[in-house]
């Protein structure tokens, strides 16, 4: 598959606003406008959507998301769309989608997590334009740890360059700014140390090279099996080879364990080199911890499999390009994650 990566932004480019699946109620317009800000600062211009409406679990009518979201992927003018963060039925736009027109229209970068993986994974799949999982448009206006990168600098980056990002060794976790009483803070507060974590039995030192693909395992796992979860086409070439990240949100290890075994009988891990696992905050179980869901579900593969990564809700984010050309190293010394816009 050839991967399609968007122009890269400059001061003076669109970024549309737009919430696929839920919006941002009354009480967080501050931090709203704040992120706003936080763009036009660095000299964009916004593109504010309609569907923000954040009184139901939805931003509107599928047919007006949808169509809100397809006119700002299809116009060239706009060369970034960011939501304002997740939700959870962003998959009631999948059918909704023309991902035919989304293929021959001009690349967008196409930023967030959490739900909105929901739509950039089967986009990159479906369509081969380059996505990027990172933070979310209200989690923008935080500063980024030096051993990572902020979606907008990686977003300002040309085709054909590559960066590096290793564990910044802190996170935060249960423990969420007011963002009601305080919609402009910019610092987090980090409450927890630890870097990447080998999880499954290897010792051998790890450095394998793949085309990056994943997101979140509660909303992707509803995919699974479907034509808009098929990785084939990222291993159309015998030659290819793919690298998988995924991250739990918020059920538990009994939950993430069946979601997981799931996606390895749907094909979602064939051919993978390795497997990277976001941190997270999910519970454990009574019987069986988030780790051991991981390793009893995707142990068997026999391959690399790197826990506490900064890719999914426990803040930092990595952010993570859907297709870009992965070189993964886990070693005594170095642990990051290399990936090139090739």
């Amino acid at each position: 598959m050839e991967i399609r990566y968007p122009k890269p932004l400059v001061p003076g480019d669109i970024i549309g606003i737009t919430a696929p699946s839920s919006g941002v109620p009354e009480s967080l317009a501050g931090r709203l406008d704040f992120a706003v800000k936080q763009l036009h600062d660095r000299g964009f211009v916004v593109d504010m959507g309609d569907c923000m409406d954040g009184s139901t679990h939805v931003s509107g009518p599928v047919e007006q998301r949808a169509g809100e979201f397809m006119r700002m992927l299809l116009d060239p003018k706009i060369r970034a769309i960011v939501p304002p963060w997740g939700g959870v039925t962003a998959i009631d736009l999948i059918p909704h989608l023309d991902f035919d027109a989304i293929a021959s229209a001009e690349p967008t970068w196409l930023v967030g997590y959490s739900d909105i993986s929901t739509l950039l994974t089967p986009i990159t799949l479906l369509t081969g334009m380059a996505t990027l999982h990172g933070s979310n448009l209200l989690d923008t206006p935080y500063r980024v740890p030096e051993s990572l990168m902020s979606w907008i600098d990686i977003a300002s980056l040309p085709t054909g360059a590559s960066f590096r990002q290793a564990s910044p060794r802190v996170y935060r976790v249960n423990d969420w700014d007011d963002w009601e009483n305080k919609p402009e803070i910019a610092e987090q507060t980090w409450n927890g140390s630890g870097a990447w974590e080998r999880l499954d039995n290897g010792q051998d030192d790890v450095s394998v090279t793949g085309r990056l693909f994943g997101g979140c395992i509660e909303t992707m796992v509803n995919l699974a099996g479907s034509p808009y979860l098929s990785t084939k086409a990222l291993r159309n070439d015998p030659s290819a080879s793919v690298i998988a990240y995924v991250e739990a949100s918020s059920v538990d290890a009994t939950t993430i364990c069946r979601h997981l075994h799931g996606m390895r009988l749907s094909g979602f891990f064939d051919g993978a080199k390795a497997i990277l696992v976001g941190r997270t905050g999910a519970p454990d179980s009574p019987t069986l911890t988030q780790t051991e869901a991981v390793l009893d579900a995707l142990g068997m593969l026999g391959i690399p499999i790197i826990g506490n990564v900064e890719c999914g809700h426990v803040p930092p984010q990595l952010p993570i390009i859907n297709g870009a050309e992965g070189h993964l190293v886990f070693n005594e010394k170095d642990q990051y994650l290399d990936q090139k816009l090739v």
